[in-house]
């Protein structure tokens, strides 16, 4: 009897397998990190090999530390971080340089050249995305104009080009399937979410040979067997979408206008658009969201490259903080940030602001100035950088925001989601299984082998932990306001080009 579905979180900083039963509840996880490897400032890589060896581990672990037998897995569903960018030996399935990750800057100049060329427009009207060294296609670039005799190979079709469910399916099924499902397609700047294709002409381009590509899929559907020498019984892989689209999923954000924002590494703020791309702002990102059969939906993104990574830092290079759970008792400390804003532009600004080179500031410091409001300053740019892509994703699609669902690590903290909603003044609504990018790839698994029977029966089973309603003492929003826009100014453009 088959009892459970698999998700395979494949993360920026660890892999993790996480099995889920019937009513959404998890049974059994494991996790496990990787090395965050740092070439030159601004450059971030990982190491394939290293990211299958993982997630195979976790897969593994998952299933043997609970005493779970693979014959009564059901289906795997992949999430992934997105963007981040492997090529591989056709034949060998050896890489032939590291994974070039999201977070990774070496392509900014180049995304300028494209800019300056006047190849802003078509780009977004065909892909969704504006130009930015955040997507796969330039990485992809750089790799063959950089790695001896790859651009060749490539051309040859002895390479393939993956992110990293691509490469994770490709080794489960021990180089059967060569495939990308709709939603991480969409952000590479090569797919045109129009027409459902990979665009020639973008790939003329970025000089990209067309071998190089996977087979773009529905999200739900046949992706495959694992390889019974991975793990027996025959289990199919059955759901693939990009994290943040599976979080979207796992929020049962099934209707237009629906949005949810993830606390990860970074901030993901999703709107679901309905049947057609809304490509209106250009502050913002329309994005597949999945396909099963003949229905696709679309969403628009705000993406914000640093949010939970914040606190991170304040714990690992400040040393402020031992763990991360106690930003929030250090920021309770205060009521208000005693004038300090902090802007973390660690890796430039992304959503609604797009500016590569923006750093990180810290503004308002003086004398009197206590860890406790730092840590409350923390917290409160994390949900401005929020507020700041809803209000544009408001603004441009012209629907009412009736709530927020939020996910993601840092959801858990009460004091950062009670900031998000006075700052947005609409109730945010917290899941009872806060992993919704896991819970959203399952979904799309389960439902393509008849796990679940359909949207209603998934619905039926998913429930509230908490929500949080906006304070009725809003005094110091105006002016927390009016800092942070004077602070977000000051902070672009400070790199030179």
């Amino acid at each position: 009897m088959k009892k459970y579905v698999i998700a395979l979180d494949a993360g920026t900083t660890s892999n993790r397998a996480i099995v889920f039963d019937k009513n959404l509840q998890i049974v059994g996880t494991s996790q496990k990190e990787f090395k965050q490897i740092y070439p030159k400032p601004g450059w971030v890589e990982h190491d394939p090999i290293e990211i299958w060896d993982s997630q195979k581990s976790v897969l593994k672990s998952a299933l043997a530390q609970h005493n779970i037998s693979p014959a009564s897995i059901a289906s795997v569903g992949i999430t992934n971080q997105r963007e981040t960018t492997i090529i591989w030996d056709r034949s060998t399935g050896i890489p032939i340089f590291n994974a070039i990750v999201w977070q990774d800057r070496r392509t900014s100049g180049y995304c300028e050249k494209l800019k300056n060329d006047g190849y802003a427009e078509k780009i977004r009207k065909k892909t969704g995305l504006v130009i930015d060294a955040y997507f796969s296609g330039t990485k992809i670039k750089w790799i063959l104009d950089n790695v001896e005799g790859v651009r060749q190979r490539a051309e040859k079709g002895e390479l393939l080009f993956g992110t990293v469910e691509t490469w994770l399916v490709w080794n489960l099924t021990k180089g059967e399937r060569h495939i990308t499902d709709v939603s991480n397609a969409s952000r590479t700047m090569l797919y045109n979410i129009n027409s459902l294709e990979w665009d020639q002409e973008l790939l003329d381009l970025l000089e990209i040979p067309s071998a190089l590509l996977p087979q773009v899929v529905d999200s739900s559907g046949d992706h495959g067997l694992i390889d019974q020498k991975i793990l027996a019984g025959n289990i199919p892989i059955s759901g693939m979408a990009g994290d943040q689209q599976a979080s979207l999923f796992g929020q049962l954000c099934f209707e237009k206008g629906m949005v949810k924002n993830t606390y990860g590494t970074g901030c993901f703020v999703m709107m679901n658009t309905g049947d057609k791309p809304e490509l209106s702002s250009e502050k913002l990102l329309a994005t597949i969201a999945w396909k099963i059969g003949d229905n696709i939906q679309y969403a628009t993104e705000g993406s914000i490259f640093v949010g939970g990574a914040l606190v991170q830092w304040l714990r690992d290079n400040l040393k402020l903080i031992k763990s991360a759970p106690e930003i929030e008792t250090l920021a309770a400390e205060v009521e208000d940030n005693g004038g300090v804003v902090i802007v973390p532009a660690f890796a430039g600004l992304g959503a609604p602001h797009w500016d590569q080179f923006a750093r990180g500031t810290m503004f308002g410091i003086t004398r009197a100035t206590q860890p406790t409001h730092i840590a409350r300053a923390t917290l409160e740019a994390i949900a401005l950088q929020v507020k700041d892509a809803i209000d544009v994703m408001i603004d441009t699609s012209g629907l009412e925001l009736k709530h927020l669902k939020v996910d993601g690590g840092a959801s858990t903290n009460d004091l950062l989601i009670q900031i998000q909603a006075d700052l947005l003044d609409v109730e945010v609504v917290r899941p009872v299984i806060t992993e919704t990018t896991a819970l959203g790839a399952a979904l799309l698994a389960g439902l393509a082998v008849g796990f679940w029977e359909d949207f209603d029966d998934i619905k039926g089973r998913w429930s509230v932990h908490k929500i949080f309603k906006p304070s009725a003492d809003k005094r110091g929003n105006d002016e927390l306001l009016r800092y942070w826009r004077k602070a977000i100014e000051r902070t672009k453009n400070w790199i030179e080009k």
